[in-house]
Formats: structure tokens, sequence, C-alpha cells
């Protein structure tokens, strides 16, 4: 996949060191974006305010099939790819194929891991591996407003 944001986690560590040695901090986010909605851009942009960097780590499609079922994804891989680099706040995205992050938090070490409002630091999955490494968590992007899963539920309701 050739798209200019887009960095294999192996590479994109390497990247970011390059921007560490440039005294820029780094945030990640990570999702689904199966539909991409405001919370979705709330989410991002609040992210983005977090750190220099924003990296965001993307479930791969067997990922998202794994978590959500056989009827999803709604956008193939590629497609979602493309949708988070086109945004401004964006300046990487990576794919996983795990069902959690810790992978990719461990490789990448970012120094604000952010999680949407349906979240409180107590109750992020990901918390001790966060920890582990010194990194901090961000609650952000506001109120949760908007979910992929209840607009798929409103639109079969039609």
């Amino acid at each position: 996949m050739s798209v200019g944001k887009f960095y294999t986690l192996d590479r994109l560590k390497t990247v970011l060191e390059k921007e560490r040695n440039q005294q820029k901090t780094i945030a990640l986010a990570n999702g689904r974006f199966d539909l991409i909605h405001i919370g979705h851009i709330r989410y991002l942009k609040g992210a983005k305010q977090t750190a220099d960097i924003l990296v965001v780590a993307l479930n791969s499609h067997q990922s998202l099939k794994k978590l959500k079922g056989k009827s999803r994804a709604i956008l193939d891989q590629t497609s979602r790819v493309r949708l988070l680099a086109a945004f401004e706040c964006v300046d990487y995205v990576t794919l996983f194929n795990e069902g959690t992050v810790d992978h990719v938090l461990l490789t990448l070490k970012p120094d604000v891991y952010c999680k949407g409002s349906d979240y409180r630091i107590d109750t992020v999955p990901e918390r001790e591996t966060v920890k582990s490494y010194g990194g901090k968590i961000a609650i952000v992007g506001g109120d949760k407003v908007k979910s992929t899963t209840k607009i798929i539920k409103q639109l079969r309701s039609e």
C-alpha cells in the first residue's frame, strides 16, 4: 500500500526515532475507524493537541473482523488508511493485527496514549503497558456522541 503517511510498524519506529531526535513529542491514538463520524474527528483532533506528532494505529481488516464479526469492515483496510491519512491532524498511520494495541505501544513507546471519552484513565485496558515504559494516558475528544455500531443499528432500523 502506497499512502504517504502509512508506515509498517518497524519502519515507523525508525521514523519516530528521528522525530524524537528533533525533540518532538509523540501521541498515539488507535481504533477501527470503520465508518468515519464526528466522534472520530473530535478524538483525532484532541489527540493531536497532546503532542507534536500524532500516530494512528489502525486495526487491520483481520483484527476488525475478530473484534466486530464477519459483517464488518464496512470500509476496506486501504480505504480506512487513506481516510485517516487525509486528516491534517494525523501525521502517521500504521496497522496492527492483534486484538489489542499493546504491541504497538511497546514498539513505539509514545509519550502520550490517547483514548476517547468512553474511557477513564483507570479503565484504559492498556494502562499497565503505558505505565511500564513511562508514558502518559490522555482522555480526549469530549463527550462520546457517536459510535459506528450505533450508526449501523440506526441505518438498519430505517
